[in-house]
């Protein structure tokens, strides 16, 4: 009996084994400056003042509910954190360490092809004021691009074999950073295969917020997308019927009612995948974690996730700084 998920699940994990070598690659040439450079446990913030962070990913939800404009114009005082592909967009919105002063920027994609998203003039301006969030494992031309823009850069573990014990790359990797400065190790994330729901992991562990909210964070399509734009994204290791109402399409792409915004959307091999995995990080998340979908669009939807217009949690969030700050006056 065919099962999807596990199908996909099995095509995941056979394109992260054909990757390990360049991952290792990488991660030899990182090291001397993983050495030199700060671990991602120096960012932590204290617990007792009820930090937020607003993740932002690149969902076409984000420039549909003009939300990087609202943000700019907002008083929000929490962290940002940016998924490497949305920051130069997020700074060209206005949204700059001038106004907010908490941004960081997140890469965990292994590949060469990311350092695009750093070579821009408006990174170069901002850089020195945002704190960068590296795996081990990124491309060091990703990394020199960021560290020559400004960017600070720290340094995390993503965990993919530690299950494999003392024979993992992950467990290797860990006691070849720590032979030398880095005696405590760097702090360790799960990913769930994409930078989105790394961020979220981020300002959960790292930063050790008690809200997080999501922005362009859609993992998912429109009924409306073209078929040829959902296909380019969609197939995962295998050809198929492109028409849309064909019954390997609807199995491969199925429909799924979003009962908070009231309508369907479709959902790729890929989506399926980083949706689930999301989702079953912030439900097994501890009780104080509260995650907010504020994308106004998308899949992320179930236990443990509150949704929201982007308007309303700013406006939240600004009302509980307030009277956060009334008490601490008090």
């Amino acid at each position: 009996m065919y099962d999807q998920e596990v199908a996909i699940e099995n095509v995941m994990q056979r394109i992260h084994n054909e990757s390990f070598e360049k991952w290792v690659d990488n991660f030899s040439k990182n090291l001397p400056n993983i050495w030199k450079e700060n671990s991602a446990k120096k960012l932590k913030q204290d617990k007792k003042n009820k930090n937020s962070a607003i993740v932002i990913g690149r969902g076409p939800s984000l420039k549909k509910n003009n939300h990087l404009k609202i943000l700019a114009d907002s008083d929000y005082s929490g962290s940002i954190i940016c998924t490497d592909g949305i920051l130069k967009d997020v700074l060209n919105a206005g949204v700059t360490p001038n106004k907010f002063k908490k941004i960081f920027v997140v890469t965990i994609d292994p590949h060469e092809k990311i350092s695009k998203f750093y070579d821009d003039k408006i990174i170069d301006e901002f850089g020195e004021n945002i704190e960068g969030i590296f795996t081990t494992i990124t491309d060091p031309t990703t990394v020199e691009r960021a560290r020559n823009a400004g960017i600070k850069i720290n340094w995390i573990h993503s965990l993919f074999d530690l299950d494999k014990g003392k024979k993992s790359f992950n467990y290797i990797s860990s006691l070849m950073v720590r032979a030398k400065n880095h005696n405590e190790g760097l702090p360790a994330i799960q990913t769930g295969g994409n930078v989105g729901t790394s961020a979220w992991f981020i300002g959960w562990r790292i930063l050790h917020c008690q809200t997080i909210a999501l922005i362009g964070i859609n993992h998912s399509w429109e009924e409306t997308d073209p078929i040829e734009l959902i296909m380019k994204h969609g197939v995962v290791g295998k050809e198929i019927d492109i028409d849309k109402d064909s019954p390997e399409f609807q199995r491969l792409f199925p429909k799924m009612y979003n009962p908070e915004l009231k309508k369907n959307f479709i959902l790729d091999p890929l989506f399926q995948f980083y949706r689930k995995g999301l989702i079953e990080f912030i439900q097994r998340s501890p009780t104080y974690l509260t995650t907010i979908n504020a994308t106004e669009g998308g899949s992320i939807f179930g236990d443990r996730i509150l949704s929201m217009p982007f308007n309303q949690f700013l406006k939240r969030e600004v009302e509980n700084r307030n009277s956060f700050n009334i008490i601490e006056r008090s």
